[in-house]
């Protein structure tokens, strides 16, 4: 599993041919339709992110200790999580970006340059809070030694890095995330599935008093719209049970008791790609749709939730860089309606693949939150008719 650390995880202590059968379980891990769970829209082959052409995710997860919490030695919940916009072998070659914040108490490094310049220069990494420098300086080393340093003018860099707290679960002042986990991501991302719920940057999150963490979606438009393809990925870390709404039921209310946060004070980081022809302007103009399917699931980005997010297109390559005019393409404003849905949906569904996924997880001081329960959410769902197919009789 490309997202595996294993001697840092508590699963290593399992003889082998448990351990195989543990971590098969882990990447066959449902999904929000899997359930019966209805969503608009039509997705990707792998409503996933990388649906987008050339987007490539890697994570590095930290699993290890239990018990009581003693700062430095653990118990640790946390990781790194990277998405490449045209993947390792196109490092060099920038993408144009936008980014939005719908309530600042959180942080994504690097984003008045993606302001400035209207191009994302390299990978979006996702840690925890108090991980977020060492995870910027690994990205400045890794692009120099991954070839970025033969770049004219390449005498600086400022990473794109996004966090969330997951402080209730993880030794967050230990400071267990390593350059090496940082490398470790952005080495083994890869095309293909991406693996959601306790992975990566998203280990140790909790979304609406349940477990939270890493989810993804996509949507692909129709001939007639373009042709288009638009996936997300969320890290997960906001919200209050009793907002909580799935599939406009308001489910929160009637599922047990998870996590009993009165306000919504935790964060969300969004990443959107797209293969759709889009200028920054128009980017800027996508992230700041994502609230609206964050909007969907009863969230109201509380004054402690930091919700940031950034959008970016692979289109137009070789736009970055001296050598005279560049000749890009766009898709005109009044062509944009379609996306600016497709990003609604696709987060909603994002988020919910992310809780989906998760598992129950015990960490710090033996604090343990649970996963959303399958069976009783279908039994809410059932109950006003909206489970899809057989589930829904």
């Amino acid at each position: 599993m490309r997202h595996i650390r294993a001697k840092r995880l508590f699963l290593c202590s399992l003889p082998l041919f448990l351990l195989a059968a543990t971590l098969a379980l882990a990447q066959g891990e449902s999904r929000a339709r899997d359930l019966g769970i209805p969503f608009d829209g039509t997705p990707g082959a792998l409503n996933a992110i990388t649906d987008v052409g050339g987007v490539e995710v890697g994570f590095t997860t930290l699993i290890s200790g239990s018990g009581k919490l003693v700062v430095g030695q653990g118990p640790v919940r946390t990781g790194v999580t990277a998405i490449l916009p045209r993947g390792k072998k196109s490092i060099n070659d920038p993408v144009f970006a936008g980014w939005y914040s719908l309530n600042g108490n959180g942080e994504m490094t690097g984003t008045t340059w993606v302001e400035e310049s209207g191009f994302l220069e390299g990978p979006v990494m996702i840690t925890n809070t108090h991980s977020v420098g060492v995870v910027r300086d690994a990205v400045i080393k890794w692009r120099f030694e991954h070839g970025a340093a033969d770049l004219s003018g390449y005498w600086w860099s400022l990473p794109v890095v996004a966090e969330t707290w997951d402080g209730e679960l993880n030794d967050i002042n230990g400071f267990h995330v390593k350059p090496d986990d940082a490398f470790h991501a952005l080495n083994t991302a890869s095309s293909g599935p991406v693996s959601e719920g306790n992975v990566g940057g998203g280990t140790g999150m909790i979304c609406n008093g349940f477990k939270g963490g890493t989810g993804t979606a996509s949507r692909k438009l129709s001939a007639k719209e373009g042709g288009y393809t638009l996936g997300v990925l969320v890290q997960c870390n906001y919200g209050v049970q009793s907002q909580l709404r799935i599939a406009g039921i308001p489910v929160g209310r009637e599922l047990p008791s998870g996590i009993p946060h009165a306000e919504d004070t935790g964060s969300i980081i969004v990443v959107v790609a797209t293969d759709a022809p889009l200028l920054p302007n128009q980017l800027k103009r996508l992230a700041r749709r994502v609230p609206l399917g964050l909007g969907r699931l009863g969230s109201y980005s509380g004054d402690g939730s930091g919700d940031i997010f950034i959008a970016f297109s692979t289109a137009n390559s070789a736009t970055w860089g001296p050598g005279g005019v560049k000749h890009v393409a766009m898709l005109p404003n009044d062509d944009m309606n379609s996306l600016f849905l497709a990003t609604a949906q696709a987060v909603e569904e994002a988020v919910v693949n992310a809780m989906i996924a998760a598992r129950d997880l015990k960490g710090i001081n033996d604090f343990e939150v649970l996963a959303i329960p399958h069976a009783k959410l279908q039994q809410v769902l059932r109950k006003y008719s909206r489970l899809v197919g057989a589930d829904n009789t």
